[in-house]
């Protein structure tokens, strides 16, 4: 073994890890039954590609290597321990250690652990909020901290809610599998929320150094074209729909150094045209159903902003008009504040400041540091720069995305001068 076929060996290592570890790990889960030992099976099975591929090579299906090794860690894991635990003893005699790692036919037509593992987590045996989080944390890797921003609260929380809902998924003995056809639009808005929720995250990251996160844009992407091959129902056309639209933007959303470029000053021609044709497709079909809804309504306002060929041409007024509907099916205070921008941008910055303040003195966006960057812009236009400057501070403190820092601190350094 040399050092060179070792940094290869833990570099493949690495990157299926960052690709391939939710869906070993939503695998390991339907094959060991467990959220808690599938996790531990991962780990193991990581770590025993660090220690074997450097003297027998990667394999050629690394994901199944992954899977076996994860599995038979377990297998050895749940062996050492069933003496002391009736409840391994019972997964250990339902596991048979020679069985070969193949996928399973599904007879609901979807050949997709991560699907599965998707329905499972948002069970309606589960608590709506529970639902999401534990399926952002499983399904899609995010850390508590993560997810905790998404739901604007505080990460113990969200754990104590992960662990509750894991603690009654075994408990319950909730079945890892899609649901029959039947039982599926029962089912389908918490799935529909979880994977607008890692879209997301995955559209402008909670944190870190990067703006956007593609793996996690792309997975949902991934898992809004399996429910739109399994349920074609308008919101999920409406959902894809959203995705697709924004996801267009994301090449054209930063400079070759990581820097934020807004909407205004993007390069339109560098936006993906087929993802905006796609989706303005599926928003059409969404709006032929008198069904649609929340999602097929945010679709509609990013279809706007995808066929103007400039912030100067963008149809505000429609904008506008498509967020008054936004609010009646769906009020809330982020939907209200995006109205305000848009409403800035049709009447002028004082009437969305009024709106914003208004927003903000009700209290529930204090948090957000969105919020107060958009009233520190409003600000700036009207050429209030000390509240302008006031603002851009309290957004600053909030805000944990590294590219957004650097842009608030060069707007704050504007306003200051």
């Amino acid at each position: 073994m040399n050092d060179t076929a070792t940094q290869s060996a833990r570099e493949a290592a690495d990157r299926l890890y960052r690709t391939e570890s939710r869906r070993v790990l939503a695998t390991l889960i339907r094959l060991l039954g467990s959220f808690d030992l599938a996790e531990e099976a991962l780990h193991d099975a990581f770590a025993a590609a660090v220690e074997q591929w450097p003297s027998e090579g990667v394999p050629a299906n690394p994901r199944a290597w992954l899977v076996s090794a994860g599995r038979f860690k377990a297998i050895d894991r749940i062996r050492r321990r069933a003496r002391f635990d009736a409840t391994l003893a019972e997964i250990e005699r339902g596991l048979d250690a020679d069985a070969e790692i193949t996928p399973e036919p599904d007879t609901d037509g979807v050949e997709d652990d991560r699907l599965r593992l998707v329905f499972t987590c948002c069970h309606p045996a589960l608590p709506s909020d529970a639902q999401v989080a534990l399926t952002l944390r499983e399904v899609c890797g995010l850390t508590t901290e993560e997810i905790a921003h998404a739901f604007l609260t505080a990460p113990s929380t969200l754990a104590q809610r992960i662990v509750r809902a894991k603690n009654k998924i075994r408990a319950a003995r909730i079945p890892y599998q899609v649901p029959a056809h039947e039982d599926l639009p029962g089912r389908l808005d918490a799935v529909l929320r979880v994977v607008y929720l890692v879209f997301n995250e995955g559209y402008s990251a909670s944190s870190g150094e990067s703006v956007t996160r593609h793996d996690l844009s792309g997975e949902a992407i991934r898992l809004g074209r399996l429910l739109m091959g399994l349920l074609p129902e308008p919101e999920v056309m409406g959902l894809l729909a959203l995705m697709l639209l924004q996801e267009s933007r994301r090449a054209a959303r930063t400079s070759a150094d990581g820097e934020i470029i807004l909407l205004a000053d993007q390069d339109r021609s560098s936006w993906d045209h087929a993802q905006i044709a796609e989706g303005c497709a599926l928003v059409e079909r969404a709006f032929s159903s008198p069904r649609h809804g929340v999602y097929s309504l945010q679709a509609a306002i990013a279809a706007v902003h995808a066929e103007a060929p400039g912030e100067a041409q963008t149809d505000w007024a429609q904008i506008v008009a498509l967020y008054d509907l936004l609010m009646r099916a769906h009020p809330s205070p982020v939907v209200a504040l995006n109205r305000a921008v848009a409403l800035a941008m049709r009447d002028g910055p004082q009437a969305g400041l009024a709106i914003v303040d208004d927003l903000l003195a009700q209290g529930e966006l204090a948090a957000y540091h969105l919020a107060h960057a958009a009233r520190a812009d409003l600000c700036r236009r009207l050429g209030y720069n000390g509240e302008a400057r006031l603002s851009y501070q309290r957004a600053l403190a909030l805000a944990r995305q590294t590219p957004e820092r650097r842009f608030l601190e060069r707007r704050l350094a504007e306003v200051g001068a």
